[in-house]
């Protein structure tokens, strides 16, 4: 008998290339007037924020922009952004770029409704009030927070990257449209795309997977899996670079609703020690918790297998299961994703931040979706492996 769930998604998902040329038309639709635009400084540098900007003045929809998100989104982004909206009078807050701008507005959003500050809603369903709309328009093909209720925000002070969850985080719209990827660098390209195909991993092997939610992510891995080489390797390939858009989309949807795992646990404290993009660190962890996670699940992990390409036929589960974690390994190779020894240089403090970051990764709540449950010394033996590989 299958468990009572829910499936949460924005109200509104538009798929397509040009399909963000929509953008005004759809926010006048909805009778918003004056929109927060925020954004990165290169996605203004680039134009696409001209490019939105010119959509909603076309529909007599009013819009203001801050640009300050410089990096992964920090407490400070989230109170500049929501100061910068309420001088301004908006009623509605648009986010344009990859996860950083996106989360930064997710939180904007909310708290432009709700005291305090965000540190205060830490955790899941702490936030009491929903916040103002928000349209996600996202630039890059990873982070699946256009369709998330999800916000992940760093307190500098703490040097913590704290999940905050609620369905109030879900964008009203999601505008996803490859053609705004084109611009972004390999680099970029590969970090997001592995972020995404962890998310549809993590979702569809979690403790808390469902059928819909299984449906999002087989199909995410395979897009995936399929097609981020070639969307590396030519930018210029727009059906490459639209297979992964819609892999990290159907991703988003995958674990919104059935969670990440061990891979995005250990991952957030990398990132908040390291500074290392989120899904760079999600790339040099997934080979091995995934290896680690195997005997949890080695049905769904042979799954995975499969749809990642690989020929499971005439082998156990668990030899099946394995290829996993192969392909895994060769797609991070291929991208050019570096080592987690090169990208952080000093082994000593790696392993004194060990204990800590083995901490850190519980707290999150994260590893225990994980099909193998952990412990802190399953997780500080973890991150050593990954180490030295």
């Amino acid at each position: 008998m299958l468990a009572v769930r829910e499936f949460l998604s924005p109200d509104l998902v538009v798929t397509g290339s040009g399909s963000s040329s929509r953008v005004g038309e759809l926010c006048r639709n909805r009778g918003f007037k004056k929109g927060l635009v925020v954004t990165d400084e290169n996605m203004v540098r680039f134009g696409l924020v001209d490019e939105i900007e010119k959509s909603l003045s076309q529909t007599n929809v009013q819009s203001c922009t801050y640009s300050g998100v410089e990096t992964e989104p920090t407490v400070g982004y989230v109170q500049d952004g929501l100061q910068v909206y309420q001088q301004n009078g908006c009623d509605f807050v648009l986010a344009v770029g990859g996860g950083s701008p996106i989360d930064t507005a997710k939180a904007i959003a909310v708290m432009a409704t709700n005291p305090g500050a965000i540190q205060d809603y830490k955790g899941a369903g702490k936030i009491p009030n929903p916040g103002v709309p928000l349209v996600a328009v996202p630039t890059t093909a990873g982070t699946g927070s256009e369709v998330t209720i999800f916000t992940i925000i760093t307190d500098t002070a703490t040097d913590v990257k704290m999940l905050i969850i609620s369905p109030y985080l879900m964008p009203d719209i999601a505008i996803v449209d490859p053609l705004l990827t084109r611009s972004a660098p390999r680099s970029i390209t590969a970090a997001t795309g592995i972020d995404a195909l962890v998310h549809a991993v993590e979702a569809y092997v979690s403790v808390k997977a469902q059928p819909t939610s299984d449906m999002f992510a087989l199909t995410a891995i395979e897009l995936i899996s399929n097609y981020l080489r070639q969307a590396w390797a030519n930018g210029n390939n727009l059906e490459a670079r639209e297979k992964v858009m819609l892999g990290s989309l159907y991703a988003g949807h995958a674990f919104c609703n059935s969670s990440v795992a061990l891979v995005h646990g250990m991952s957030r404290p990398i990132g908040a020690n390291f500074h290392i993009a989120h899904g760079v660190s999600n790339a040099v962890l997934f080979a091995t918790v995934t290896e680690f996670s195997l005997v949890g699940n080695p049905l769904r992990y042979s799954h995975v297998a499969e749809a990642m390409g690989q020929n499971v036929g005439g082998r156990t589960q668990m030899e099946a299961a394995q290829l996993a974690v192969q392909a895994i390994r060769q797609l991070v190779s291929d991208i050019e994703i570096p080592s987690l020894s090169h990208l952080v240089p000093d082994g000593e403090k790696f392993s004194r931040l060990v204990p800590k970051m083995a901490e850190d990764a519980i707290d999150s709540g994260s590893p225990a979706n994980n099909p193998r449950q952990s412990t802190k010394e399953h997780i500080m033996e973890l991150y050593k492996r990954a180490y030295s590989l």
